[in-house]
């Protein structure tokens, strides 16, 4: 088993941090650690590149004879802090190492999702490649003293070739359950018994980085066809561990089926600076 994983590293040119993309390979018993990457699968992109400061994590769909890595590039801004986009690039090399399809994105910013697209999702249903993503609807501040934070949503697109996409256009397929300044984010979706469950994470949008009940938690829902999704976050229901790694927060999840049973990949308490951890569903 492959688990790719975004690592951070401080640029001592500017004293900023920088992201790529590592992997682990454990044996299928989920404990026993094989290797560890020495170096990144991709290297940042170019000079004012949407993905020049860093990827993070990035999902793989094995396509024909290559693997194909759904990437989260992102670069600074001056007016706030980050922008994102969706990037492609292939392995034919068993995922050891991967190449741009280009140097730009696959998806980005549009008329109607002005920023933040990112987190792409993407699993081959039928002949039609689908992904589901985050578009920003924007950045606020809501302190006057206090950085503009964003807020986020997830939303759908489809695609032929995984190449060319055609988004549902700023349309949010998941309700909020903290109001309209919910933040979602890293959905990941499984078929379990005929019906489809997307796992993700969710925050209030400001707030969030110190005050504990704020923070990211693992979210729910499920869909018979795709287009409507019905949001349960308690069914099934996951909880930190008191005085543990993940006691605060649980976020960016990545669910997953291995020999017959449905694991939750997650990170922890200050988005993963711990470690990431696993969790399995029961019956």
């Amino acid at each position: 088993m492959r688990i790719y994983f975004s690592t951070r590293e401080l640029d001592k040119r500017n004293g900023k941090y920088l992201s790529h993309i590592a992997f682990v390979d454990m044996r299928k018993n989920l404990r026993d650690i094989i290797r560890v990457s020495d170096k990144t699968v991709i290297p940042l992109g170019g000079l004012g590149c949407f993905d020049e400061h860093g990827i993070f994590p990035m999902n793989v769909v094995r396509h024909n004879d290559a693997i194909y890595g759904y990437t989260c590039g992102w670069n600074r801004r001056v007016s706030v802090s980050v922008d994102t986009a969706i990037g492609l690039a292939i392995s034919t090399d068993n995922g050891l190492t991967f190449q741009r399809m280009g140097e730009g994105p696959v998806l980005a910013a549009s008329l109607h999702e002005p920023c933040l697209v990112g987190d792409g999702f993407v699993k081959v249903i039928g002949d039609t490649f689908h992904m589901w993503y985050i578009f920003g609807t924007g950045w606020k501040k809501y302190a006057s003293d206090a950085a503009p934070d964003r807020t986020y949503k997830i939303g759908h697109a489809i695609s032929k070739d995984g190449i060319n996409w055609v988004k549902e256009e700023a349309r949010q397929i998941i309700s909020d359950r903290l109001g309209e300044d919910e933040s979602q984010a890293l959905p990941t979706v499984i078929k379990i018994a005929g019906r489809y469950h997307m796992f993700f994470c969710y925050r209030q949008s400001f707030d969030f980085r110190k005050n504990n009940t704020r923070g990211y938690r693992i979210g729910h829902a499920w869909s018979d066809d795709l287009s409507n999704w019905t949001r349960d976050d308690d069914h099934p229901l996951l909880e930190g561990s008191p005085g543990e790694w993940d006691s605060d927060m649980q976020c960016y999840p990545h669910v997953f089926e291995c020999d017959g049973k449905v694991y939750l990949l997650y990170n922890g308490n200050e988005f993963g600076r711990f470690g990431f951890g696993l969790a399995v569903l029961e019956a």
